[in-house]
């Protein structure tokens, strides 16, 4: 196939904005593939900051960086992505080119956990004031469960509202796949 899946699209876009040396944000650690991608990215004189609400997260990510010795370019964070401002140094502000949330719940974790439109459109809006111009945010929306539905049709709704001269708003998505594929909002600051 050669127009790319998700996911790889979801790498090709912070690919072409990351850069050795550079600030990102995984904001939904998850079992921690995004992290390793992006401590990669940025190299060893970068720096990762991720979130995740679950302990299981934070240990399963931790474990694969260190098992990959990636571990000191990340700083992890037990806390929700809506305090992205509050946890990364003021220092940092200003400097970050990435950032990616897998939204929806942990692959082969608990269901109930969820992830919800108003703390990612809380931490969306913090990331748009402290990243560099430029700076990518990626959003992976998997909507195939309840909460899903809701928290895609709040974002898009916030999306398509945000002003053409702050942000670029791409949506990229398959519309003949059945079963609510996932699909992905990039948002470039401009």
């Amino acid at each position: 196939m050669k127009v790319e899946r998700i996911l790889p699209f979801a790498k090709s876009l912070l690919t072409n904005a990351v850069s050795p040396g550079d600030i990102v944000v995984d904001a939904t650690l998850g079992n921690g593939h995004d992290t390793v991608f992006l401590a990669n990215l940025v190299g060893e004189q970068g720096k990762v900051y991720g979130f995740d609400v679950q302990q299981e997260a934070i240990e399963g990510t931790n474990k694969r960086l260190t098992e990959q010795n990636l571990r000191d370019r990340v700083t992890t964070f037990h806390e929700g992505h809506e305090r992205i401002a509050a946890k990364i140094p003021v220092e940092d502000h200003g400097k970050i080119t990435g950032a990616i949330f897998n939204l929806g719940y942990l692959p082969g974790g608990d269901k109930a956990i969820v992830t919800h439109s108003e703390t990612t459109i809380a931490a969306i809006e913090q990331l748009l004031s402290i990243m560099a111009r430029e700076g990518i945010i990626v959003l992976v929306i998997y909507h195939g469960h309840e909460q899903g539905a809701v928290e895609r049709d709040d974002l898009l709704d916030y999306c398509q509202r945000l002003n053409q001269k702050a942000a670029h708003v791409l949506q990229y998505q398959f519309i003949n796949q059945q079963n609510n594929p996932p699909f992905i909002i990039a948002i470039e600051k401009r």
